[in-house]
């Protein structure tokens, strides 16, 4: 549909200066490699690590996955969660890691990621790089790629310029809507955040420029919630038995001004983020300069 925006054009340009980078190391016979970690059973993290892997291939990047669920079983603690993501990050042959979330139960996402080294965090999710996102400063952090996609794509259709513009972000969840809120407020933007207790959803949303919902269930936004003028980005992800679909219900695009689609809208350009954070998590390691 004419409104769709889709993620794949801006994701092609982030992955041709990918390329270019990792062309230049690969003259000099170095190859980033780049680790996984799953630590539960979670459907969305197996589909989140496929993607990645598929992208992997494509660009000639080392992906491993260490599936700690399969490997340990019932010895999958926290201790020994820590003890891997430490033995990783002080590896030299390992140059990017990415706790998959969320983690099994009984596990700590928190106390898991004080033990990620922060320039090999191509998530941007340990308290380093988010310290630095609320701090406002964000050229010296490494930034959520989910987040990132989601402002890449606010400005395809609103403009570079954010400021002053009304957005909602509805579910303030670690990996998305935290880091987001802030990193809108960055740009300028006036955000208001909506949790399980917002009263009156259709109301607060009625006023926004931009709604971003990233929450995890199916269908959660509905047609009546939303206004001709809004732009949608659904960040949502949810494994389906008829296929992967976002948080807001498809009839959502027949509303608005602008809206993504899930599969095909924040996805693709989410991964091509990841990558090129791994680029900016090799020349933080190496010493060299970083846009």
């Amino acid at each position: 549909m004419s409104n769709h925006i889709l993620g794949k054009p801006l994701a092609d340009t982030v992955t041709q200066g990918v390329k270019a980078a990792l062309a230049v190391w690969q003259q000099e016979g170095f190859q980033p490699h780049l680790v996984s970690v799953l630590a539960s059973d979670d459907p969305a993290s197996r589909v989140y690590v496929q993607s990645k892997a598929r992208r992997a291939r494509q660009l000639g990047v080392r992906f491993t996955v260490r599936d700690l669920g399969a490997e340990l079983g019932p010895k999958l603690t926290q201790d020994a969660l820590n003890a891997e993501l430490r033995a990783l990050s002080e590896r030299e042959d390992v140059q990017g890691i990415v706790l998959e979330l969320p983690l099994a139960t009984g596990l700590d996402p928190d106390l898991s990621l004080l033990h990620l080294a922060h320039r090999k965090d191509v998530e941007g999710l340990t308290p380093a790089n988010l310290a630095l996102v609320t701090a406002g400063r964000e050229p010296e952090a490494i930034l959520p790629p989910t987040p990132r996609s989601v402002r890449f794509l606010l400005r395809s259709v609103l403009g570079d310029n954010l400021r002053g513009l009304r957005v909602a972000v509805i579910g303030p969840g670690r990996t998305v809507g935290r880091p987001l809120t802030w990193m809108l407020g960055n740009r300028g933007m006036t955000v208001t955040v909506c949790n399980e207790h917002t009263r009156d959803l259709a109301a607060v949303l009625a006023p926004q420029d931009a709604v971003v919902i990233a929450v995890g269930k199916a269908g959660l936004l509905r047609p009546e919630q939303v206004q001709p003028h809004h732009v949608v980005v659904d960040a949502g992800i949810n494994v389906t038995p008829g296929g992967v679909v976002g948080d807001a219900a498809p009839e959502v695009a027949d509303v608005v001004r602008a809206f993504t689609p899930v599969p095909g809208g924040v996805g693709p350009l989410t991964s091509a983020l990841m990558y090129q954070n791994l680029v900016r998590a090799v020349k933080m390691q190496r010493g060299e300069a970083v846009e």
